[in-house]
């Protein structure tokens, strides 16, 4: 049985021609990409890799048999119901990202997983700051190893101090991420297992939208 028909919203990753990845955007801009065949979808099965235009995606979606429907979020359209791919290609575009994270409060509330550095704790992104762990007052930069995510109560506690002179310790130490962090989150959902294999190596500039 086919699941609840999802957001236009729904998150793919996108490949270059060279099969690396660049950027993740949204269901309704990869299927104007395909429709326009700029872009083929790539079906992921054991490590196995298809690709398929428009039209042959729109069969084997058709095809039900050949998925395990509660793997795919799916979109309702007057003449058909369509599998949303995890993964496209497009076929004209071969240049590579920069390689160079965005330093902001989204990446780092993501790399830290939205938990306290110093007392551990998980909160939502209204209960959370950044901490420089270098105060600023004492020369600390806004940078990766110098910021990290900080529940309010453990930020008054620092104060302007350095967790040494708050007798404060660290979770772990912060380091630059290699690709974007809040793509790391997706990657603890199934639907998305498919997007490892072309992230392993990649670098990311590009948030999730």
């Amino acid at each position: 049985m086919i699941a609840t028909p999802a957001s236009p919203n729904t998150p793919v990753l996108v490949l270059n021609k060279l099969w690396m990845a660049i950027r993740v955007i949204d269901a309704r801009r990869a299927f104007s990409l395909l429709c326009r065949g700029l872009a083929e979808v790539i079906h992921v099965t054991d490590e196995a890799y298809t690709g398929h235009d428009f039209e042959s995606w729109a069969e084997l979606s058709d095809a039900r048999e050949h998925f395990e429907s509660h793997q795919y979020d799916w979109i309702r359209t007057v003449r058909l119901e369509i599998a949303i791919p995890k993964v496209i290609r497009l076929l004209g575009y071969d240049r590579l990202p920069a390689q160079e994270v965005k330093l902001n409060r989204r990446n780092i509330f993501a790399r830290d997983a939205n938990q306290c550095q110093y007392c551990g704790k998980r909160l939502p992104t209204s209960e959370l700051s950044l901490d420089h762990i270098q105060p600023r007052s004492q020369g600390g930069k806004s940078s990766w190893t110098n910021l990290v995510c900080c529940c309010v109560k453990c930020n008054a506690k620092k104060g302007g101090r350095t967790p040494d002179q708050a007798s404060m310790t660290l979770i772990r130490k912060p380091a630059r991420p290699k690709r974007n962090p809040v793509i790391n989150l997706r990657l603890g959902s199934d639907k998305f297992a498919s997007w490892q294999p072309f992230l392993d190596n990649a670098y990311w500039s590009v948030e999730l939208r």
